[in-house]
């Protein structure tokens, strides 16, 4: 087995990190940086770059909706469904439009029906594809929901609807009894 190296003498060819370092050894650092950074640079260029084609294959998205339609439609929701049908038999995209009135409140036209209990409106607009939401749940009146999400959740009681509206008031706009009664307790 070999002697193992004295301590004073392993280190003695590294120089500190406060040694000066002479001439001889800072252009060997710069000429071994130098070759890193250039072998780096062509195994960079060497990669196959995306051809043409690969752009061309992306599909391309349909432009934006005005986002006055988008306020428009929202707005509607809240209570005029000859409005919401004839806006989205001309723009379908709409379903799932959001609109924000600032500061964060981002709000559907779902979440306009769900929270002034419009049962007409939302049940419409989920049957055109709408994405269902708590909010929508609760003023629908549906428990199983409501109720699988607390458990999963139990602090969701407390979070905000569109315009700040809790959702026990969801609930009550949409005359769910048995909804209203299961949050009750719970929201204290």
């Amino acid at each position: 087995m070999p002697s193992p190296i004295p301590a004073n003498t392993m280190y003695k060819n590294i120089p500190s990190p406060n040694a000066a370092i002479g001439r001889k050894r800072f252009l060997q650092t710069i000429a071994l940086a130098t070759a890193g950074a250039a072998f780096a640079v062509r195994q960079i260029e060497a990669q196959p770059s995306p051809s043409p084609s690969a752009a061309a294959a992306a599909p391309q998205r349909p432009p934006q909706i005005a986002p006055e339609l988008i306020k428009r439609f929202v707005g509607a929701g809240h209570g005029d469904l000859n409005a919401v049908r004839d806006m989205l038999a001309e723009q379908p995209a709409l379903v799932n439009g959001i609109w924000d009135w600032g500061g964060g409140d981002f709000e559907t036209a779902l979440g306009g029906a769900s929270h002034m209990g419009r049962r007409d409106i939302a049940e419409f607009l989920l049957e055109k594809g709408a994405r269902l939401d708590l909010f929508a749940a609760a003023m629908l009146g549906k428990l199983d929901i409501i109720k699988a999400a607390v458990a999963a959740y139990p602090n969701i009681v407390h979070v905000r609807g569109p315009h700040t509206i809790p959702l026990i008031t969801h609930a009550e706009k949409g005359g769910s009894t048995e909804v209203v009664e299961f949050l009750k307790p719970l929201v204290g």
